[in-house]
């Protein structure tokens, strides 16, 4: 972050919990970290250093801070990890500058590490399907709730795995890449993350409906309170009580209510079968390809851990 402007610097290690408004540094860290470990843990999967992933991990988190930058803006988020978010705190304009410079650092730190082309044009091709998944996201609060443009479960999944699925799967992939490995591994490392993006994704709709206030920092039943077209609910729209479920939505009927609606209507059980799903998916991408055998049982235990945030 010291290559970059100091005030956009302060504004990026603000995104990160590095430092409060202002720069007083803190305690605090964003993030659990999820990107750098896939990276690492994709060059020694293969047989290399976890050292050689550094860039790879550094990029990753780098692109991602810059996602939720921007997300933030887009989404009108005035808070995330319990404190302002950085346009709140800042200024939209000033936010979107720190996002530009974050996109930027990471491009240069992969560009500079060795088989920096190839590992640029794995980045390039995610960041493309994170822009298409953004894209979707957006589009579909346009879209009603019910009838033959309503949003449909498997446009979900393809939203989510390119929103969410596409940063995953590069993590793995760079690692893998920067360690040496063949392009089929490095495609497998990548589909698998893709799995896990999608089944991610899901369990925080489990968690944005029923997650513990205490745990998530996010207010119980948010999601439903801005009527998110979330994976649950899009479940739920598909059962027989759809009638039901969306005059529920177009009405003022209190979050407690609908996701009562929605849990007795399937929803919530067809989001947790749809995690176990993509987590099957993604072991069995891992196992398609030659893996050193504790580093690949760490990759699954990491997978495991991550979709199990609702239990």
């Amino acid at each position: 972050m010291g290559r970059t402007h100091s005030w956009v610097g302060e504004m990026a290690a603000y995104s990160f919990g590095w430092c409060e408004v202002g720069g007083a540094p803190t305690t605090g860290s964003g993030g659990k970290g999820v990107r750098q470990a896939l990276a690492v843990l994709g060059a020694e999967a293969v047989g290399a250093s976890g050292g050689v992933a550094v860039p790879g991990a550094v990029a990753v988190e780098l692109v991602h801070a810059f996602s939720l930058l921007h997300d933030d803006i887009m989404d009108g988020d005035t808070d995330r990890r319990r404190r302002p978010t950085v346009w709140k705190a800042y200024g939209t304009g000033p936010a979107v500058l720190a996002g530009d410079a974050l996109f930027a650092l990471a491009v240069e730190t992969l560009a500079a590490a060795p088989a920096g082309p190839r590992a640029v044009r794995q980045l390039s091709v995610a960041l493309q399907d994170l822009v298409r998944g953004q894209a979707d996201d957006l589009l579909f609060a346009t879209r009603p709730w019910t009838g033959p443009e309503r949003v449909r479960p498997d446009e979900y999944r393809a939203m989510a795995e390119h929103k969410t699925g596409a940063l995953l799967g590069c993590a793995a992939a760079l690692g893998a890449l920067l360690g040496g490995a063949p392009p089929a591994t490095v495609c497998a490392l990548d589909r698998a993350g893709r799995h896990l993006g999608v089944a991610f994704q899901v369990v925080d709709d489990l968690l944005g409906i029923w997650g513990d206030p205490a745990v998530t920092g996010k207010p119980v039943f948010g999601d439903l309170r801005e009527r998110k077209k979330t994976f649950p609910v899009l479940a739920a729209l598909d059962s027989p009580a759809a009638g039901r479920l969306r005059a529920l939505l177009e009405s003022d009927a209190g979050p407690g209510e609908v996701a009562a609606l929605i849990e007795e209507s399937g929803g919530r059980s067809a989001a947790l079968a749809e995690a176990r799903r993509q987590v099957t998916a993604a072991q069995a991408a891992l196992a398609d390809v030659p893996l050193e055998a504790e580093t690949a049982e760490a990759l699954r235990s990491l997978i495991d851990f991550l979709v199990r945030r609702d239990q």
